[in-house]
């Protein structure tokens, strides 16, 4: 990699992102190397680049580089650089995301599981210990973006610092964010730094440091009409300071990435047009506001190509619209956006104040979104010169209609008067169109009337060729120059891409799965058996697993009830070898009743740490540890709901105050806050946990002096020793929002015994070789019960699928776990992100075999696995 200065530069301006002097609107799609193995990184990025988008958004996981505390690695699939130079080899630009933080719905947002483990350091803010950790990283991943800068000979245009800081409570953004500039100024960064605002705070993304440009993340309702009125705000903020609207993440489809095209924006970055796939123990927890949802490895919002590779339909719309905006060019960069109330009229759903860009050197470019799902057609406003015309729009798609474009600046005479196709080319002999459905197109010479023309809707193959000649003019004209325009229109299948025509994949359907029922059994442990004592239950980070599993046991003899705090991700439970129902709460506290029972063991898996901060759960905090939590006996029960004093406030009572049961104070004033107050039957030396049972929102705790928030979703709060001895508890009075309270007291469990198993030991088990004995599926292991398989697969790339029930399934191969999978228990989490029932094998790494850790859960019906689906996928061989 040469770090050698070359010509080249990069700037924002009011045109957005210029790299050497070129003023162009920029499409962006993500690819991220971590979730695409090596081996096909070169055909994913030509597939990219094929759709004509010219940048990629590249995250940088920091804990996909440290692997534990100073232990790092930048080899083989985590070889960051070597992506990048492939990047640049394709001919496409990268804006680059080192974080700290990504999000991503990556396990932690990228952030290491051990910083917590830290007492004090505060996450997310300029707080010097974090600081220092994260200039640990800079120190690692900076170098090789500053070495690949454009201008250097590389492809990075733009450095993200930080990733939608404004969903996040950072006490000193200005702070936080100017530490994170310095240090990416220090090492040498000289491409634009930004920083996106997740909801539209730009001062919140930022912290309002000079030096650090605001982009916007928007994910609006495609079928929203507010998408125009509430982009151009944002275009006519930046435009106040001299500076462009980056759209750095929004939808995948292209009738909304028009609409913000005709809003304003400079740089169009739709999230996750190349889809990937999370390997390993990487996925999140907790993803877009509902609590409790696993993300699943295949990483797939339906961008235009899939998880594994092959391009979906919309490649399609992607090259039409990059041809748009490639032919354009600086006339539309440089473009005005406003509104264009009036300037259509239907009767389809539409936009509620439709966008219309003033191009530079003249014309406009008005966007026709139609909403609903069948073709629409609109009536465009007539003009001085010409009438009313109708526009067919298919369904939820979205309209480009040029008006009034000098052809002087292609090399042409004249003017586009009209044209309701897609401008995809033009030249001195007139302009190409795109289109699906019939349209219109005037044109005029300097000085004369516009000649309008029918356009019939073209076939794949087979364009429509239109001669349009204009009335004679005199004015501006060459001498002997013809006035005469050759039109051709596109079917969009057919319009090609920057390096050339495209041959989209053959439409084959899908190949019928093959059903394997033969499997082997080897003669493998699913764990190694050594354990070491701690006086309490660690959690998972403290002993080493980052990622992974850890196993508990511990003599629970005369104990009737556990209760359990912080328990996550899936905590699998026995007592006395008899297994319990999967905990997958993500820390809620859960009471286990093991009344007679001596012997208690648990293995407690992570599925991801949360990349969202959510404090609705424990386990969905930012920073919140994996394991069993917080473990401990139950001593003594108390019914507190009664006895509860009703203060004065914004509910009237009198003095003395009344005494009511919890909740139980009647008024008028729905919706105004209640306080009840009361001293719990505490000592000095026992831990309590108050449970509120039946919580319709969440309230306010306040426990002699110190308020906490308990919430529906985990109605406990615990007591320390002689807390409790003054407990007002506020809610807003609604009938039937509280449900009682209990006070249990609480004992700590000690004496456990631990296997830490991190992800590492999990991947090098289930690569030992050992004798295994022929099964045939179905296989039916007891709840609770853990075995191997070996499974032989057919040659190539392929998508794996279960049959079977109550089992979970792990599949391991090529030095890699490849997913889980959860069968049949409606118990099971909720499922976000793509499919959670299929696991990938990429084709470069399937030796003919997997294997496969099957586990037996417990449910309404026996644990069975039935056999193992195997479907060829078609990789990223096109284009």
């Amino acid at each position: 990699m040469t770090t050698t200065l070359q010509d080249g530069t990069v700037r924002l301006g009011p045109g957005g992102l210029v790299l050497d002097g070129r003023e162009q609107v920029l499409a962006c799609a993500s690819l991220f190397y971590f979730r695409i193995p090596r081996e096909e990184w070169v055909a994913r990025l030509a597939a990219v680049r094929a759709t004509g988008y010219t940048l990629v958004d590249v995250y940088v996981p920091w804990n996909f580089h440290e692997l534990a505390p100073g232990e790092w690695d930048f080899t083989g699939r985590r070889d960051v650089g070597e992506f990048l130079d492939l990047a640049h080899a394709a001919g496409l630009g990268v804006l680059a995301r080192p974080g700290p933080y990504i999000c991503s719905e990556w396990d932690g947002g990228a952030l290491p599981a051990w910083l917590p483990l830290e007492d004090g350091l505060a996450l997310r803010q300029a707080e010097p210990r974090y600081l220092a950790h994260v200039e640990r990283w800079f120190d690692r991943v900076l170098p090789l973006l500053v070495q690949r800068q454009h201008g250097r000979g590389g492809p990075v245009v733009a450095v993200q610092l930080e990733n939608e800081l404004d969903f996040f409570d950072t006490a000193d953004r200005a702070a936080y964010v100017g530490a994170l500039r310095d240090m990416a100024v220090r090492h040498g960064v000289e491409v634009p730094l930004v920083a996106c605002a997740g909801q539209g705070d730009l001062v919140g993304a930022t912290g309002g440091v000079p030096g650090v440009t605001p982009a916007f993340n928007f994910y609006p309702d495609d079928r929203s009409p507010f998408v125009e009125p509430e982009v151009r705000r944002y275009a006519d903020l930046l435009a106040a300071r001299d500076e462009p609207l980056l759209v750095t993440e929004t939808n995948r489809a292209h009738v909304t990435l028009r609409r913000l095209l005709v809003s304003g924006a400079k740089v169009l970055a739709p999230y996750l047009q190349a889809s990937g796939y999370d390997f390993g123990f990487t996925p999140s927890v907790g993803n877009w506001g509902d609590p409790g949802g696993f993300m699943t490895h295949d990483y797939d919002f339906g961008g235009y190509l899939s998880p594994t590779g092959e391009p979906r339909p919309q490649t399609v719309e992607a090259r039409v619209l990059t041809a748009v905006t490639r032919t354009l060019g600086p006339r539309l960069a440089r473009g005005v956006p406003g509104a264009a109330d009036g300037a259509y009229t239907g009767t389809a759903p539409t936009a509620a104040s439709p966008s219309r860009v003033v191009l530079d050197g003249g014309g406009t470019l008005l966007g026709v979104p139609n909403l609903g799902d069948e073709d629409a057609t609109f009536e465009l406003a007539a003009t001085d010169y010409l009438p009313a015309v109708p526009l067919t729009v298919p369904g939820h798609a979205c309209a480009l209609v040029l008006r009034d474009l000098p052809l002087e600046g292609f090399g042409g005479h004249g003017t586009l008067v009209l044209a309701t196709g897609d401008l995809v080319g033009a030249g001195p002999d007139g302009v190409e169109l795109a289109a699906a459905v019939p349209g219109t197109v005037a044109l005029a010479a300097p000085g004369g009337a516009p000649t309008l023309v029918d356009l019939p809707a073209p076939r794949p193959g087979s364009p429509v060729r239109v001669v349009v000649d204009a009335p004679p003019s005199d004015d501006g004209v060459p001498p002997g120059e013809h006035l005469r325009w050759q039109v051709v229109v596109h079917h969009p299948v057919d319009v090609p891409g920057p390096d050339g025509p495209v041959t989209a994949p053959a439409d084959t359907p899908a190949a019928e799965p093959v059903r394997l029922t033969a499997a082997r059994r080897p003669a493998l442990p699913t764990r190694d058996g050594t354990t070491r004592e701690h006086r309490t239950a660690p959690a998972s980070e403290e002993v080493g697993v980052h990622r992974g599993r850890t196993h508990y046991a511990a003599d629970v003899t005369g104990t009737d009830e556990l209760l359990l705090e912080g328990a996550g991700d899936l905590v699998d439970l026995a007592v006395d070898g008899r297994a319990l129902p999967t905990i997958a709460g993500f820390g809620a506290t859960v009471v286990v009743p093991v009344a007679g029972a001596s012997a208690l063991t648990a293995t407690a898996e992570t599925w991801g740490h949360p990349n969202f901060d959510d404090a609705r759960l424990p386990g969905l905090a930012m920073g919140s540890l994996r394991g069993l939590g917080r473990v401990w006996s139950v001593t003594g029960r108390s019914d507190v709901h009664a006895l509860w004093t009703v203060e004065p406030g914004a509910q009237w009572a009198g003095t003395p105050a009344p005494l009511r049961p919890l909740g139980g104070w009647s008024s008028t004033r729905v919706g105004a806050p209640v306080t009840y107050r009361r001293g719990l039957d505490v000592d000095g030396t026992h831990h309590h946990a108050l449970h509120l049972p039946g919580l319709g929102t969440p309230v306010t705790v306040t426990v002699d002096g110190a308020d906490h928030l308990v919430t529906p979703h985990d109605p406990w709060l615990h007591l320390a020793p002689g807390a409790g001895r003054d407990v007002a508890v506020t809610v807003p009075h609604v009938p039937g929002v509280l449900g009682g309270a209990t006070l249990l007291r609480l004992a700590p469990v000690e004496g456990w015994q631990v296997e830490p198993q991190p992800d590492r030991d999990l991947v090098a088990l289930a690569g030992r070789t050992a004798p295994a004995e022929p099964v045939d599926l179905p296989l039916r292991p007891a709840p609770g019960e853990e075995l191997w398989l070996d499974v032989d697969v057919p040659p190539g790339g392929c998508s794996l699928r279960f049959a079977g029930t109550h089992v979970r399934v792990a599949a391991y191969a090529h030095g890699e776990l490849l997913g889980r999978v959860w069968l049949g228990d409606p118990a099971s989490p909720r499922f976000t992100g793509g499919d959670p029932g299929r696991l990938w094998l990429p084709g470069a790494w399937n030796s003919g075999i997997i294997r496969l850790m099957v586990r037996g859960t417990v449910g309404a019906e026996a644990p069975e696995l039935g056999a193992v689906l195997v479907q060829p996928t078609g990789g990223t061989a096109w284009p």
